[in-house]
């Protein structure tokens, strides 16, 4: 019996791990976290019986112990919460399925304690790499890619010696917005963004498919997770999202991982590397596929891939920056207050207030966080 926690249970990845968890009985979820969704949360709570569950705020957790009286479970909140939950002592992994960099601080906590991660949260890497895989290196600990693109690289290395490595070939969709120009990008609609053409995900990240800040992050979270140098990471569009990755070797050699646009195999994978289960689900049809393409990102038109690259470029805190700004950014977009064009916008101008951290401990990738989020309030 592996036994897990999750942070991040309500979310995309979350639902979809404990799918996992349903066609898996030798799975048991001993500690949950989610945000604001009580309801869900409730369903979930009661149907895996978690020993210790958390919410974020302390209303939610309030209302979430009147409802769970009849249960023998220990409800926990906040920042705390989700530390104590990274925590326990029973949990073998943590799914690190929780948006934003709230999930520095508790991913940190689970690896001094020893557990194995299974990341979702890629801001974890992109802004604190530099602590968090010397960390897992000291401690023993094994950082397991959920990211469907990090998957494929990391699948595709099995066997080999990653010294051996010369390139890393990151795929792209090209959201919903591919082969558009500037100027057409400049009127669309928050639903148009929201509809992306392979993959169901999370608001947020069907955004950042939409402005192809999400494949900057992805270099960035490659970078750290393979220790390779920037200069081997290249992005390549592929429309049909059947190849997740590939791993180019010296001798020229490539080796890819193919399969359908699927979260729950890249889930699946990490909870049970090395070993691969049986999973339902449509398959590959190549008769059926007929072709595949693939494409030169444009990053004139996508300017927010570019400025990825910068961030990752100069390293230190200004990654931080990067992601915070498009969170924020995309929140904005979200709430529909800004135009589509002006995610790029807000990251470039927070970047170029920035003064850069060469080497951030947590407390100053934070502080960067807040910055980041007060100069865009003064303006928005």
């Amino acid at each position: 019996m592996k036994k897990i926690a999750i942070l991040g249970s309500t979310g995309s990845i979350g639902t979809q791990t404990l799918e996992i968890v349903r066609e898996n009985p030798d799975l048991k979820v001993v500690g949950l976290a989610a945000g604001a969704n009580i309801d869900l949360f409730e369903r979930q709570v009661r149907e895996f019986q978690p020993k210790l569950v958390s919410l974020q705020s302390e209303a939610a957790c309030k209302e979430l112990r009147t409802r769970l009286a009849d249960m023998q479970v220990e409800v926990v909140c906040g920042m705390d919460g989700l530390i104590q939950i990274a925590e326990m002592e029973e949990a073998q992994v943590l799914v690190t399925a929780i948006v934003g960099m709230i999930g520095i601080r508790p991913t940190i906590a689970a690896i001094q304690k020893g557990k194995d991660i299974a990341l979702a949260n890629k801001e974890t890497l992109v802004t604190a790499g530099h602590i968090i895989m010397p960390l897992a290196k000291e401690r023993g600990v094994s950082i397991l890619p959920v990211d469907s693109e990090h998957s494929a690289i990391f699948q595709s290395l099995q066997g080999e010696n990653r010294e051996r490595v010369s390139k890393l070939l990151i795929t792209a969709s090209g959201g919903p917005f591919r082969g558009k120009t500037r100027e057409q990008l400049d009127t669309v609609r928050l639903e148009d963004a929201l509809h992306h053409p392979n993959w169901s995900m999370g608001n947020k990240i069907t955004i950042d498919s939409a402005t192809l800040v999400n494949k900057g992050l992805e270099v960035m979270e490659a970078k750290w997770l393979f220790g390779v140098d920037l200069n081997q990471i290249q992005v390549v569009v592929h429309p049909q999202s059947i190849i997740h990755s590939m791993v180019e070797y010296v001798d020229g050699g490539i080796m890819a991982q193919l399969g359908m646009p699927d979260m729950k195999l890249p889930i699946q994978y990490a909870l049970f590397y090395p070993d691969r289960r049986p999973m339902m689900g449509k398959r590959v049809d190549f008769y059926e596929l007929g072709s595949i393409t693939f494409e030169k990102p444009d990053m004139e038109t996508f300017t927010g891939l570019k400025l990825a690259m910068c961030a990752a470029s100069e390293g230190g805190s200004v990654p931080t920056v990067f992601n915070a700004a498009n969170e924020m950014a995309v929140s904005l977009f979200l709430n529909k207050k800004i135009r589509f064009l002006q995610i790029p916008e807000i990251i470039e101008m927070c970047m170029d207030a920035h003064k850069r951290i060469a080497s951030p401990d947590v407390e100053e990738i934070l502080a960067s966080e807040q910055e980041t989020y007060e100069l865009i309030r003064a303006k928005f």
